[in-house]
């Protein structure tokens, strides 16, 4: 591509750009390397290969694609695993630029900003260390879920005017469970309670224990921790053997 802007020197010769769709992916290349240098792809995985091995055919080194949703991540994995560099970018950044209408015109806009080293790549954590941030979001997701059901049983105990929050210290301990299950199964004075907040207490119990049911309970940390160990542990010898 010949720097025909005034101004403008050519970063990247070798560059492409897609525009990352959920149903498909529109790509361009420059335009003396492929008889139609635009081309739409599905988004399945044999789809996401071809893609790779024709940005080689076409002498492709580097890649500019938009963040879009989660829709990137297996198009990035792919075009990695075949040694395609990919600078992710932004799309808050792009998206005031007048004139781009359709996907096509997208991807080539893509392709001539990335072209000229316009596009700021950003940052994506390394393969292992994703494997941690994913276990720590699992483990976060199920305590904070864990959490809400246990502050919905404390609002229903608190509504029929039980004070199991002021009587022990965890209403999700042994004894607080015990002291719930029990008044779900009628065992109440009838001059204390409502009926109609009996069962957003039931509903909330239930939440709470098909949380720790799914997690495995308290050990669900215990198993987080574990693997984030293996995996710290796998981390630090292969940078002591690249040391080395």
């Amino acid at each position: 591509m010949a720097a025909s802007d005034p101004g403008l020197t050519i970063v990247h010769p070798n560059a492409a750009g897609i525009d990352v769709g959920n149903e498909s992916h529109f790509v361009a290349v420059p335009a003396d390397r492929d008889e139609h240098p635009v081309r739409e792809f599905g988004c399945w995985t044999a789809a996401l290969n071809e893609i790779a091995e024709w940005l080689i055919s076409c002498r492709i080194d580097t890649v500019a694609m938009q963040a879009t949703g989660v829709y990137w991540i297996a198009l990035y994995d792919v075009l990695e695993q075949h040694g395609i560099r990919v600078a992710l970018v932004n799309a808050q950044h792009t998206k005031n630029v007048p004139g781009r209408k359709t996907d096509v015109q997208e991807c080539q806009w893509l392709m001539k900003l990335h072209t000229y080293g316009l596009m700021r790549d950003s940052f994506r954590l390394q393969q292992d260390m994703e494997s941690v941030r994913t276990i720590w979001r699992v483990r976060d997701r199920h305590v904070k879920e864990a959490g809400r059901a246990v502050q919905h049983m404390q609002k229903a105990m608190t509504k029929m005017n039980i004070q199991l929050a002021n009587t022990i210290s965890d209403v999700s301990g042994v004894s607080g469970q015990a002291i719930i299950a029990a008044i779900l199964k009628g065992e109440r004075d009838p001059t204390n309670w409502r009926p109609w907040q009996t069962t957003a207490s039931r509903q909330a119990r239930n939440r709470w224990r098909g949380v720790w049911r799914e997690t495995g309970g308290p050990t669900c940390c215990l198993n987080c921790n574990r693997r984030w160990t293996v995996i710290i542990l796998r981390i630090g010898r292969c940078r002591n053997a690249t040391k080395n």
